[in-house]
């Protein structure tokens, strides 16, 4: 469960199907329709050519823990330790996130390890996409 007190992110009417889709336990890309690349943060053109020939797509929810600090000091909406993590998507963009169901000790998050979506209700309006280590099974 998330601490109360974490700051709300804000919708805009270019992330709004991100949001839509966090809240459907969707984690939804966008990929330049020249290119085919995925991008993420969600915009309405594509950051490798310029034009609005993009499209949205479901993506995996896999990824990989690229980087991370572990956070030690109180801050609102947080309970310490806490990571604040990069994890680089499968499909390839890198996604600024928060770990969870992991300890938050350099021994447990390994660079490079695998990792899924856990889609975690802020609140009634909101759904982060936070990451997790990914079950074996997988």
């Amino acid at each position: 469960m998330l601490a109360p007190g974490r700051p709300k992110p804000k919708p805009t009417p270019e992330t709004q199907h991100f949001w839509d889709g966090c809240k459907e336990g969707k984690l939804l890309l966008q990929r330049c329709g020249d290119t085919g690349k995925a991008y993420f943060p969600p915009r309405p053109f594509s950051p490798y050519t310029g034009t609005r020939n993009v499209e949205v797509f479901e993506a995996s929810g896999r990824a990989t823990l690229h980087s991370y600090v572990i956070h030690h000091r109180p801050v609102p909406g947080f309970t310490p330790p806490y990571a604040i993590a990069v994890v680089e998507l499968e499909e390839g963009p890198r996604m600024m996130t928060n770990i969870i169901d992991c300890e938050q000790t350099p021994e447990a998050l390994q660079l490079d390890m695998k990792m899924e979506v856990a889609f975690t209700p802020l609140d009634e309006e909101v759904t982060l996409p936070l990451f997790r280590p990914a079950k074996e099974s997988k």
